[in-house]
C-alpha cells in the first residue's frame, strides 16, 4: 500500500468551488483505493498563518500533494488529479 497526503486548501467554510474539489479529490481517493493507493484528504483554511506561509497560496482553491502545491485556482478534472496522485507515488 502506497499512501498520499492531498489537502484541500481553501476558505473556512468552504465555498462552492472547494467543495467540488474535494467531492473530485474523493471519487480519486476512492478509484484509487482499489488499486492499492490510500489517499489521505485533508482540508486546510487558506487563511492560516501556517499555511500561509508554508505554501504561500492567496487563490482558493488550492491542491497540495505530499506537501507540494500542484493546483491553484481552479478545478482539476478528476483523470488530471490522479495523474497527479500516481506521479507523487511513484
Amino acid at each position: 500500500m502506497k499512501e498520499v497526503k492531498l489537502e484541500v486548501i481553501g476558505p473556512e467554510p468552504p465555498c462552492m468551488r472547494c467543495q467540488a474539489v474535494k467531492k473530485t479529490a474523493e471519487k480519486v481517493a476512492e478509484k484509487l483505493k482499489q488499486v492499492g493507493v490510500i489517499v489521505n484528504i485533508e482540508r486546510v483554511n487558506i487563511m492560516s498563518k501556517d499555511v500561509i506561509q508554508k505554501y504561500g497560496v492567496l487563490v482558493s482553491p488550492a491542491i497540495a500533494i505530499n506537501d507540494t502545491v500542484k493546483v491553484m485556482g481552479r478545478i482539476p478534472k478528476q483523470e488530471e488529479l490522479e495523474k497527479m496522485v500516481m506521479e507523487a507515488v511513484k
